[in-house]
């Protein structure tokens, strides 16, 4: 069967093909760059870009395997979370295409198709796993029973973590994506120079994160130093991404010691920074603890990631023929569409 994913639920459009027997056979992504201007994502902007840019990246997709509309055997669709003027302009097209085709529609819970995105990789985890999601919206750890079945460990209580980057880097006068550049300013920070809080570390059974704290004693460090000297704002961006870097670690390790679980599966566009990565490697190596994470293509969003998931969903659903356009801002794992 053939799978069309499309992806609308922040500033990323993005339409793939899925083949459930070869994998993904395109995944093409559209970034909107319009938002470094504005230093963060213009919801109304994002969603005419989209609607700019989806009938294009259909065509090209489709173009790219040599197939038409009439190949397509099911289309599933970010439904959320994400930006509700984005989502609904993915899901009405989405909708709309397979009335025409006379083809399932299938709603995917876009924090589901991060969670097993590792699954479209060679090296893969087996079930149960524990699944940190650290992105511009989310910070969550997860307990994977199974496809369909998580429960929720613990989740950011105030800014999540991709946030609380963004925010930091431009407090340093970094440009957007603020992650991606406070990474590349890191680097040349001198390891230690600054110690920052390691926010909510005191109470092990508590899975929760904060870090909105950790941004305001940034912030007020940052009123007493010279930003002007560049190894200044080098080793700031260094200590802050130790603290948070290390407060993700913790609270991982915390998590597989409690429910007696050996592999990690790290997803989100966070999850992408190489020093994440390479501390995590090399920390839970030491504790015989397996770690997964996909390719940093798949780390963004990508509508790859949501056509697998709808394959898997056709599989475990006979029919799957929606009336209504279903989509949900604030949608949880532990939601049922269709329940």
């Amino acid at each position: 069967m053939l799978f069309m994913g499309i992806e609308t639920s922040c500033d990323d459009t993005s339409v793939s093909i899925y083949d459930n027997k070869k994998g993904i056979l395109c995944n093409n992504i559209y970034t909107q760059k319009i938002h470094s201007k504005y230093g963060g994502v213009v919801p109304e902007l994002a969603a005419r870009n989209h609607l700019k840019k989806i009938i294009p990246l259909i065509k090209k997709s489709l173009l790219k395997i040599n197939k038409n509309l009439h190949d397509i055997d099911a289309i599933a669709y970010t439904a959320g979370p994400g930006q509700i003027n984005s989502l609904i302009i993915g899901a009405t097209v989405s909708h709309t295409l397979a009335f025409a085709l006379n083809i399932p529609i299938i709603p995917v819970n876009h924090m589901e198709g991060h969670l097993f995105s590792i699954m479209l990789q060679k090296k893969k985890p087996y079930f149960p796993f524990i699944g940190l999601l650290i992105s511009g919206g989310h910070t969550q750890l997860i307990y994977v029973h199974k496809f369909g079945k998580y429960k929720i460990l613990g989740k950011h209580i105030d800014d999540a973590v991709g946030e609380t980057l963004d925010k930091v880097s431009k407090l340093l006068g970094l440009d957007y994506p603020g992650g991606k550049n406070l990474f590349k300013l890191s680097q040349y920070g001198i390891p230690k120079k600054f110690i920052f809080p390691r926010p909510m570390i005191s109470k092990k059974n508590d899975l929760n994160f904060s870090f909105s704290g950790l941004k305001t004693f940034v912030q007020n460090f940052i009123k007493k130093q010279d930003l002007n000297n560049f190894q200044v704002k080098a080793n700031i961006a260094c200590a802050f991404e130790d603290a948070i870097i290390d407060t993700l670690y913790i609270k991982s390790l915390w998590a597989l010691k409690k429910y007696h679980i050996n592999q990690l599966v790290i997803a989100g566009g966070v999850s992408a920074n190489k020093k994440l990565r390479k501390i995590f490697y090399r920390n839970f190596q030491k504790n015989n603890i397996k770690l997964f994470y996909s390719n940093k293509k798949l780390c963004t969003d990508n509508a790859g990631m949501i056509a697998y998931i709808g394959s898997k969903k056709v599989f475990f659903r006979k029919k799957y023929i929606l009336n209504n356009i279903i989509i949900n801002s604030r949608l949880s794992l532990e939601d049922d569409f269709l329940s």
